[in-house]
């Protein structure tokens, strides 16, 4: 097979090779190991199929890229970059997408190699055309181009080339050819940021930072929804927490918040404002941010309590995310009683709503009544119990009753309900209480797909794993459940038949 691929090599490098035999050898380069490819290769192969890109032939160009996708990555980084400089940077300019993609997943690939990144950073005018590429029309070379920049920026020498170089004008440059680009450079900026404390001072000194919180905090509601996803991304991080506290940027997102109630278009940045704390709770401390922000939580009630789907939906999102951890249950628990009609509404929700609604709701139940065996104290086990019992008049036929609907989304849903109450003693007395609930666990008719197999077994798998499961259920219910675990998510019991003589 090496041998055919040369041979096929070989006619590509005298132009001998009609589109027929470049199918072909796209083909047997697949299934040549990297190993032999390397030995066979020379740089006159490769130059002959980087100057067949250079027709205008649709096809031809696609059979290229894919054959050279494949010698490529067969071949050493530091080979790549001194010998096919030349190539490469021809490529950026190529007026076929796939090519440029080709090219600069090349110098993301070559950048990842200590000994091949110093080539690449002394070809500054290789990377002001990748920097120019994320001002590109198809989001799939922007994209590609952020990713390898990103990748050279996790060197302290990346670092100097991009933000203290004239790599930052080019940078600022091609952020002006729209807002659509701008909002990438953005997002190039926040990665290389969230990288480390020494990456968000390289970016906090270049001033890009600067701006986007300047956007963030500007007048403009549709500018404010995009880059509070990006500062969200930014908190994810200790030292991106710890940058925004200090600049004032979470103060100025909560007086945001308070300033909403007179904005006739809060509706369209308050969602990820909302969403940003939500997060911000969980990766930090919920009840500091919830003490601290205290607007953050009345306006999460407000949203929940509304009759705006969209504002519901951003707030059972936000509560799930808040009450994933005991910290942020207990903050919840303080609200008492507004708390406790909130879940009704959400029972309610998970109920009637639209069926996007009613998945989130149920998620979101999942979360707030989870409680893992060493979280399961006296007082944790009284207040998830209460607050299922709050989601609905019968909460566990509720939620069996969208189990039985046939939707897979909503089946799913209903089933991790079921999951994350079921290592808790309280939760397994009321299924063995409910009639026919343990057969309706234990029986597989009722799983119509490969989703709804898998989170059934799952909902099995945790009561089985819990240690007082043996004790409430009885021995025969869970001798049940554990030959339901041992046989797999899809096991088929086997049916026999019986030969008839004479039968068809």
């Amino acid at each position: 097979m090496a041998e055919a691929v040369v041979e096929l090599l070989e006619r590509a490098a005298r132009r001998e090779a009609p589109l027929e035999e470049l199918r072909a050898l796209r083909l047997a380069v697949q299934a040549v190991p990297p190993a032999a490819l390397r030995a066979r290769l020379s740089d006159d192969h490769l130059g002959a199929l980087f100057a067949l890109l250079s027709v205008n032939d649709r096809e031809q160009v696609s059979a290229c890229v894919s054959i050279l996708e494949r010698l490529l990555q067969a071949l050493d980084p530091v080979y790549v970059i001194q010998n096919l400089r030349e190539e490469l940077q021809k490529g950026l300019f190529h007026p076929d997408d796939s090519v440029k993609i080709l090219t600069i997943s090349q110098v993301g690939r070559i950048v990842e190699n200590s000994d091949a990144i110093t080539e690449i950073l002394n070809s500054p005018e290789l990377l002001q055309q990748i920097i120019n590429c994320i001002g590109g029309e198809k989001i799939a070379v922007a994209k590609e181009a952020i990713k390898s920049l990103s990748r050279i920026a996790q060197t302290q020498d990346g670092l100097e080339a991009l933000f203290v170089s004239s790599l930052l004008s080019d940078l600022k440059n091609v952020m002006a050819t729209n807002d659509v680009v701008r909002y990438r450079v953005y997002e190039l900026i926040v990665e290389i940021s969230s990288v480390s404390a020494d990456s968000l001072n390289y970016c906090a000194n270049s001033g890009l930072i600067s701006e986007l919180i300047g956007e963030l905090t500007g007048d403009d509601v549709l500018v404010r929804a995009t880059c509070i996803e990006m500062v969200t991304s930014l908190a994810h991080t200790p030292h991106g927490r710890q940058y925004l506290a200090q600049q004032g940027i979470i103060d100025k997102i909560s007086n945001i918040i308070v300033g909403a109630e007179s904005d006739p278009f809060s509706g369209f940045y308050l969602p990820g404002f909302v969403k940003f704390f939500g997060n911000l709770a969980v990766v930090d401390s919920p009840q500091q941010i919830c003490e601290r922000y205290p607007v953050f939580m009345e306006k999460v009630f407000e949203m929940a309590e509304s009759h705006d789907p969209t504002m519901i939906g951003v707030a059972v999102d936000t509560l799930g995310i808040l009450g994933s951890n005991v910290e942020g249950k207990q903050v919840l628990q303080k609200t008492r009683s507004r708390f406790k009609n909130l879940l009704n509404r959400i029972g309610h929700q998970a109920k009637n709503a639209p069926a996007e609604l009613r998945l989130r709701c149920l998620d979101a139940i999942s979360s707030l009544l989870y409680l893992s065996p060493e979280q399961q104290t006296e007082d944790l086990l009284r207040m998830t119990e209460s607050w299922f019992t709050s989601l609905s008049s019968q909460p566990l036929e509720l939620f069996r009753s969208i189990s039985t609907q046939p939707f897979p989304d909503l089946h799913c849903g209903a089933l991790r309900v079921f999951t994350a109450i079921a290592n808790q003693p309280w939760a397994q007395k009321l299924m063995l209480d409910s009639p026919g609930f343990v057969e309706y666990i234990v029986d597989r008719s009722v799983e119509p797909d490969k989703a709804s197999k898998d989170a059934k077994y799952e909902l099995v798998k945790a009561l089985v794993n819990s240690k007082t499961i043996a004790e409430i259920f009885g021995n025969q219910y869970y001798l049940r459940l554990r030959a339901y675990l041992r046989e797999g998510p899809y096991y088929v019991k086997a049916v026999s038949t019986t030969a008839v003589e004479g039968a068809e």
